[in-house]
């Protein structure tokens, strides 16, 4: 890489913090520079993500240019061939903290330093049109997941015209699978509780075939606007959305068929595709994020119709914020039953109503998810 990419991306890392993570920061710099191409920018991001990636093997009394261009050889090296890096080694991949929460696997960790996939989401029935038109995709399977796809080429997918037509949307396979297994039917009512700018919102409602209600609501007006701008070029229109803090007074008196909360959470099951959070995240942070997911689920529970269904899901993989979370709710609202969730990633799977999605096994972020029926 040239010594501008390079110093651009060390420009990139003195920058960021945990308040200012460091892809919002390049974001900001590579709108805010003139002159860089598209294939400049990318070389930028992958500095900036493999210094991260590959922290625990730096040298931090080095600059930090040149730290990056070590974190560079040693990409390039594990992409080339992953057993460059010994099991014991691994180990650096992650804070030592994370063992006393998180089950870790060399499996889990080989896949944090490998590049993260990049995955569609086309409308419902049309993946395997879409490949075709789009070329370099895949898909992830057959059945429910026939419509995620696997993107390997170079194009600027933001400026495809199936993209305008609201053919596909970005969205990561795990994120995809909450809601598959949501499930929803055509006619029903259904809330997205912590929609945040709609990507599982726009997906419930076209599972539903544009047919019943989906409620979006966020603590951030403008996450429901950019909701909004992405309906319209999809095309949906059964949805509705208000402001919601996650207080016990609730955005509608309306009853739902199905509420998903998508709560907020530590991102652990991101740290493939957002390595910068590896080094930010504290023991501290996910204590005090499950509780605030028990208090969220807690307040949603009261918006159930009878036999309505309760959905829990978080991209981390954290047992505070997992199973315990369940645990605790469980507990706390004895007329939920445990509802069975199918894996699409092995339909012979027996059901359980906990769902652990590990990176190494999906190609997506990890995600957990968990569901109840209200009895």
């Amino acid at each position: 890489m040239t010594e501008k990419i390079i110093h651009t991306a060390a420009e990139v890392v003195e920058r960021a913090s945990k308040e200012k993570p460091a892809d919002a920061v390049l974001r900001t710099e590579l709108r805010s520079r003139t002159g860089i191409s598209r294939e400049d920018g990318r070389a930028i991001s992958i500095a900036v993500f493999a210094y991260y990636r590959w922290h625990g093997w730096l040298n931090l009394k080095e600059t930090v240019p040149q730290q990056i261009r070590r974190a560079l050889e040693l990409n390039e090296a594990f992409q080339k061939n992953q057993l460059s890096v010994s099991d014991a080694e691994l180990l650096r991949a992650v804070p030592g903290w994370i063992k006393d929460c998180v089950e870790v696997s060399t499996g889990w960790l080989r896949a944090l330093q490998s590049e993260p996939a990049l995955w569609l989401r086309a409308r419902v029935g049309q993946g395997s049109e879409l490949a075709r038109e789009l070329g370099d995709c895949r898909s992830a399977g057959a059945g429910a997941l026939a419509d995620a796809l696997r993107y390997e080429g170079t194009k600027d997918l933001f400026r495809t015209p199936q993209f305008h037509g609201g053919r596909f949307e970005l969205q990561d396979i795990s994120s995809q699978v909450v809601g598959l297994v949501c499930d929803p039917k055509p006619g029903e009512t259904w809330w997205d509780a912590c929609a945040g700018e709609g990507g599982k919102t726009l997906h419930l409602g076209d599972l539903m075939r544009n047919k019943g209600l989906v409620w979006a609501s966020d603590r951030a007006a403008w996450r429901l606007q950019q909701l909004k701008r992405r309906a319209a070029r999809a095309g949906l229109f059964n949805y509705r959305t208000a402001l919601w803090t996650g207080a016990t007074k609730l955005p509608t008196k309306t009853k739902f068929d199905g509420i998903l909360v998508d709560a907020p959470c530590s991102g652990l099951g991101t740290w493939q595709r957002n390595p910068h959070a590896r080094w930010t995240v504290r023991p501290v942070d996910i204590v005090e994020l499950a509780e605030l997911q028990k208090r969220l689920l807690g307040n949603a529970v009261e918006a159930l119709k009878p036999a309505g269904r309760l959905f829990y899901s978080v991209c981390t993989l954290s047992r505070n914020e997992t199973s315990e979370v369940v645990e605790a709710i469980t507990k706390q609202f004895p007329k939920l039953k445990p509802w069975p969730l199918p894996n699409p990633f092995d339909e012979g799977a027996a059901e359980t109503n906990q769902l652990w999605l590990w990176p190494e096994k999906t190609g997506g972020n990890g995600m957990f998810i968990a569901a109840w029926e209200n009895g």
